[in-house]
């Protein structure tokens, strides 16, 4: 499955961005889907996951009550939802895929086979 992240840009602090990562090659609702972000000097940092199902999906604290995971499976998209931007927030943002990955294993970047090229989220004022 190839993956193409968009949505990234720069944002004031409090506000919203929508991130969009389409899939083509295969339904993307047969693959577990994830977020991951990397800023400069830092390890890849799970964000979120959510099972090939849909129906739990999991957060990184950071983003607890902030970020949204949701996919359109009619489009073959994962979107994830940044709200209450902080300054913390800014990194490059990776979707990610796998058929199957054990839920212990989520949140672990070298578990994912397919990665998308990455969207720029800056948060400053």
């Amino acid at each position: 499955v190839q993956l193409q992240a968009s949505g990234g840009g720069l944002v004031q602090p409090g506000g919203s961005l929508r991130l969009s990562c389409a899939a083509s090659g295969r339904t993307l609702s047969t693959y577990v889907v994830a977020w991951f972000r990397q800023a400069p000097g830092t390890e890849r940092e799970f964000v979120a996951g959510n099972r090939r199902s849909g129906d739990i999906t999991y957060y990184a604290d950071s983003v607890k009550g902030r970020f949204t995971l949701s996919r359109d499976n009619a489009k073959n998209t994962v979107y994830l939802q940044l709200n209450n931007l902080k300054p913390e927030d800014t990194a490059v943002y990776y979707c990610v895929a796998k058929r199957t990955v054990i839920l212990s294993q989520l949140r672990r970047p070298d578990e994912y086979d397919y990665w998308g090229q990455g969207t720029q989220v800056t948060v400053s004022s």
